[in-house]
């Protein structure tokens, strides 16, 4: 009997580190699994502020674009005003060549210098003469010095209109650079957002894994604590009978109890629903502030259900894992209740509607009902 009694307390003893030995290989511990989770959010994160960076270089070439075109159609306007005013200077020029040249017609038709001659040898004075020749070469200057002005003028202009189409060309290919700009910042954004979301949907996953970790992890100890008590209960009987079955009693006392994963239950209607929903709806366009606590300031997803728990008077957890782990799960929602998916939390309205405070850039909101679990306190 003594014998059978000793190979009862060594299976006993085996079973307990059999179970250790391969339970913990299986599959990756709730703390490996809470690391992944942890790494995925810190790229996700990484990359959302690159995301936040793009759009901002995008933000300014998109303003440069406006700039420039402003100042595109200026220069055209002043291209076409130069342009404008060549054609009036080259008119000009043209007039006064042809007046210039119906002066010298007339004054060949009526003895052209004969007739100059004529006049001085009448003048009555040495005065009158030299006025008369002094008058015919002011007339010969004038045309010439007019006709030198207009041509002046023109060249002016040509050498402006030719400026002002440099800098247009100029204008234009640094327009087709910023242009390129914006189509590569948009694509690399378009890059950057499909791998935030594939992070997201990653993170989902992990989340579930450090679940169903935590869930094997407590079957585990319930079941290790369960071969502990059969090996304490196996030693006391070989060593003295049912007295000794108390003393296994006190040999499992040492044990620390683990609680299972909290069922998921009925819960009716949540009692606080109205005061919590009403405080959610209060927050409505409040900007979303990363670890953000300060209702009507800045609030993070968390920091939201929180404070509209606050205000029913309940004191609940600050992160979302929290919540869900001191929370009570509920299979039929009602308002109130917390809406709970992965490293994110909002309250349920009805309707299959929540208010979230989502994400950077977002305001508080209203949304469809994105959730994983119900959670009610």
């Amino acid at each position: 009997m003594h014998k059978r009694k000793s190979i009862r307390t060594l299976i006993a003893v085996l079973a307990v580190g059999v179970f250790v030995s391969t339970g913990a290989y299986a599959e990756p511990s709730s703390k490996e699994a809470q690391e992944k989770v942890d790494s995925l959010k810190q790229q996700k994160e990484a990359t959302q502020k690159e995301v936040s960076s793009l759009k901002s270089q995008l933000t300014t070439i998109l303003g440069k674009l406006d700039e420039l075109e402003i100042a595109l159609d200026t220069k055209q306007k002043e291209i076409e005003k130069a342009e404008a005013d060549l054609e009036e200077a080259k008119a000009q020029e043209k007039q006064q060549y042809n007046d210039m040249k119906t002066r010298i017609v007339y004054m060949y038709e009526e003895g052209g210098s004969s007739i100059e001659l004529e006049k001085i040898i009448q003048s009555q004075s040495i005065s009158d003469m030299l006025s008369t020749v002094e008058y015919a070469q002011n007339l010969h200057d004038y045309d010439r010095q007019k006709l030198d002005e207009l041509i002046a003028t023109k060249q002016k202009i040509q050498d402006l209109n030719a400026q002002l189409k440099e800098q247009k060309a100029e204008m234009e290919s640094l327009q087709a650079e910023y242009e390129e700009q914006s189509a590569s910042l948009n694509a690399m954004i378009d890059e950057k957002s499909a791998e935030i979301a594939d992070l997201g949907d990653q993170i989902q996953e992990a989340a579930k894994e450090v679940q169903k970790a935590k869930e094997r992890e407590a079957a585990e100890a319930l079941a290790r604590a369960a071969a502990q008590r059969a090996a304490a209960a196996a030693q006391a009987q070989s060593s003295g009978g049912s007295s000794g079955s108390s003393g296994g009693s006190s040999g499992g006392s040492s044990v620390t109890p683990v609680t299972p994963s909290a069922p998921v239950v009925d819960g009716g209607a949540n009692p606080h629903g109205s005061t919590i929903v009403a405080a959610a709806y209060s927050q409505i366009g409040v900007p979303y502030v990363w670890g953000g606590t300060s209702p009507g300031k800045g609030l993070d997803c968390s920091g939201l259900t929180q404070y509209c728990y606050r205000c029913a008077g309940i004191s609940i957890p600050r992160t979302s894992g929290a919540q869900l782990a001191a929370g009570t799960r509920v299979s039929n929602p009602s308002p109130g209740d917390i809406c709970w998916t992965p490293g994110h939390v909002a309250i349920y309205i009805g309707n299959g509607q929540m208010i979230e405070a989502q994400q950077t850039g977002v305001p508080v909101k209203v949304s469809k009902v994105r959730v994983t679990y119900y959670v009610r306190f």
